[in-house]
């Protein structure tokens, strides 16, 4: 099916020009997460007509885990040569051992990828049907506060910025977007299998809640978003709370006794987010903070994890890669 190269009529690219006007700067190089499939397709093409697609890439990430790889890769160079628009291909090994699962191992593989761009802004177009589920998969982990606030719309990601354009777009509107423009895309078929938990939240658990509460998405989102503003609260207080407690890159173990439980294990948390490190699980970082209050003198409580340690010693708590 080929590519119309008629202005877009909906409403999608006037809320899509609104959200970038308010976000980039004039001489930032985009790129867009360009999957093949018709969230990302539909992004492409309303960045194409945006004023934008001077400074405009795409990236396709090929995992190579589905027999049809090399034909949404081969899509991916047909779209982008009818749109103009460069494409870079990124081939990679998707670490099936790493203890995460195949779909969160594939997903790790796409930001390594993602983060070795050489632009100063990502654009992924993840919608509101992927906030929902993502909010409930969080919430069935157990996630605290900033899980619970899912994706945010924007964040930075190493050197790049990270910006969810579509969001607060539902996929009808986006489906609607692509048949008034005639936009071919490809569909994985993976998509389709429950067995894997974020396609049976998709296809099952949201359809269910769904025809019972017909705005549990929008609801959802919505609860995201109050949740978010919750975060972003609370690392305002953790800033206040380093700023008393910060001695250089150590902190002062006086001062962190000297906070309620809640709020120290705020501070830690928000320090290992600053540091690109991964948040245990909340039982282990509820111990060490317990440890940290309680320890006698000569006891040195540490925390191992996968990035370094967080370790006690000579009245300042240390963070050692």
């Amino acid at each position: 099916m080929a590519v119309s190269r008629n202005k877009p009529s909906t409403d999608l690219p006037g809320r899509l020009g609104d959200f970038l006007a308010s976000r980039l700067a004039p001489d930032e190089r985009l790129c867009v997460g360009l999957s093949g499939g018709c969230d990302s397709v539909v992004l492409l093409h309303l960045l194409s007509f945006a004023g934008v697609a001077h400074r405009l890439s795409a990236i396709h990430v090929h995992h190579g885990l589905s027999p049809n790889a090399d034909r949404w890769a081969d899509f991916c160079v047909d779209y982008c040569r009818q749109l103009a628009v460069p494409l870079n291909i990124q081939y990679v090994a998707v670490d099936r051992k790493n203890g995460l699962g195949l779909e969160a191992a594939a997903r790790q593989a796409r930001y390594v990828a993602f983060a070795e761009s050489a632009v100063d802004c990502l654009l992924l177009a993840q919608h509101r049907g992927d906030q929902a589920e993502t909010l409930l998969f969080n919430l069935l982990r157990g996630t605290g506060v900033t899980g619970a606030a899912a994706m945010p719309i924007e964040r930075n990601f190493g050197a790049l910025r990270l910006l969810r354009p579509l969001l607060d777009v539902s996929r009808t509107e986006i489906e609607a977007y692509a048949r008034l423009n005639n936009l071919a895309w490809v569909d994985d078929e993976s998509n389709t299998d429950i067995s894997f938990t974020r396609n049976y939240l998709r296809h099952e658990a949201l359809t269910a809640l769904t025809q019972r509460f017909p705005a549990a998405e929008a609801a959802l989102c919505q609860a995201a978003a109050n949740f978010s503003e919750a975060a972003g609260l609370l690392d305002e207080l953790a800033e206040v709370d380093w700023r008393q407690a910060a001695d250089g890159d150590l902190a002062r173990l006086s001062v962190l006794r000297a906070l309620s439980l809640p709020r120290l294990k705020n501070l830690l948390r928000y320090r290992l987010r600053q540091l690109g490190w991964r948040v245990p699980v909340a039982a282990r970082l509820d111990e060490f903070a317990h440890q940290l209050q309680t320890a006698a003198p000569d006891r040195h409580p540490e925390l191992v994890l996968p990035e370094g340690k967080m370790r006690s010693a000579l009245g300042r708590l240390r963070w050692q890669p």
